[in-house]
C-alpha cells in the first residue's frame, strides 16, 4: 500500500513539475492585449513608432478593413493547477465603415471563425469543432446600430467612445456596448476595444476539455484597420 501511495503521489508530483515547465517554459507568456500601438501600421522595422498626421481630406467617406486587423478572443485556463491564457486571433476581417463629416454613421464586419489560431492545434481543434462549430456558424458580424461621434479623429487625436451593435457569435445575436478608442494614423484610422463576453449569453459550450478547465467568460479583443475603400 505505501509503495501504491508513493507511487501516486510521486506521478502527481512528476505531472504537476512537467506542466508547469509546459505553461512557463515551453508554450511561454500569452501574446500582450491588443492596444493602438499594437497596429503594424503605427511601427516601422525595429519598433520605431510612425508618426501619426492628419489627412487634410477629412475622415469622411467610406472605409474598409485591412489585413492589418486583428480579432480574436482571451481566455484564462487551469491545466493540471497551473494558470494559463489562452489567445486565438485572426486577420481575417471584412466589411465597411461609413462616415458623415467626423460621425460613424455605419459599420458592418465579417470575422471568418474558422480562421482563428492560437498557438496550440489541440486548442483549435476544440475552438472549430465543439465550441464554435465553424462547420455550421463560419463568420461573427458586428452591425452598427447607433452613431459614433469621432470629432476629433481628423487631427490624429486618441477618441474615446462606446461602439452600440449586434454582435452575432455562433448564431446568437446580442446588443452590446464595446467601448473603443480609435486614431487617425497617416492614410488609416485604427480602431481598438475589448469586450468581456459570457459564454452562455451566446450559447456557446464550455470550452473546458480533458485536463484544462477555463472560467464562464472570456474577452472579445478587436484592432480593426480601416483604409479608405476605392
Amino acid at each position: 500500500m505505501k509503495w501504491i501511495v508513493g507511487g501516486v503521489v510521486a506521478l502527481a508530483v512528476l505531472v504537476s513539475a512537467g506542466t508547469y515547465v509546459y505553461v512557463h517554459y515551453v508554450e511561454g507568456p500569452a501574446p500582450a492585449r491588443l492596444t493602438l500601438d499594437s497596429s503594424t501600421s503605427s511601427t516601422m522595422a525595429g519598433g520605431a513608432t510612425v508618426a501619426s498626421s492628419a489627412d487634410p481630406s477629412g475622415v469622411s467617406g467610406a472605409w474598409r478593413p485591412t489585413s492589418d486587423s486583428t480579432v480574436g478572443y482571451r481566455v484564462k485556463e487551469v491545466l493540471f493547477g497551473q494558470d494559463n491564457t489562452a489567445v486565438g486571433r485572426t486577420n481575417k476581417v471584412t466589411g465597411s465603415m461609413t462616415i458623415d463629416g467626423t460621425t460613424v454613421k455605419t459599420v458592418d464586419l465579417t470575422v471568418d471563425m474558422s480562421s482563428v489560431a492560437s498557438d496550440q492545434a489541440r486548442r483549435d481543434n476544440q475552438f472549430k469543432g465543439r465550441i464554435m462549430d465553424t462547420s455550421t456558424y463560419p463568420t461573427s458580424t458586428f452591425k452598427l446600430t447607433q452613431p459614433i461621434n469621432l470629432s476629433n479623429v481628423a487631427d490624429g487625436s486618441t477618441v474615446s467612445a462606446n461602439a452600440v451593435g449586434q454582435l452575432t457569435l455562433r448564431g446568437t445575436t446580442e446588443t452590446v456596448t464595446i467601448p473603443i478608442k480609435a486614431k487617425r494614423n497617416g492614410s488609416k484610422i485604427e480602431v481598438n476595444g475589448i469586450l468581456p463576453v459570457t459564454f452562455a449569453d451566446w450559447k456557446i459550450p464550455s470550452p473546458s476539455f480533458g485536463p484544462v478547465t477555463t472560467e464562464d467568460h472570456g474577452e472579445l479583443e478587436l484592432l480593426v484597420v480601416f483604409e479608405r475603400a476605392g
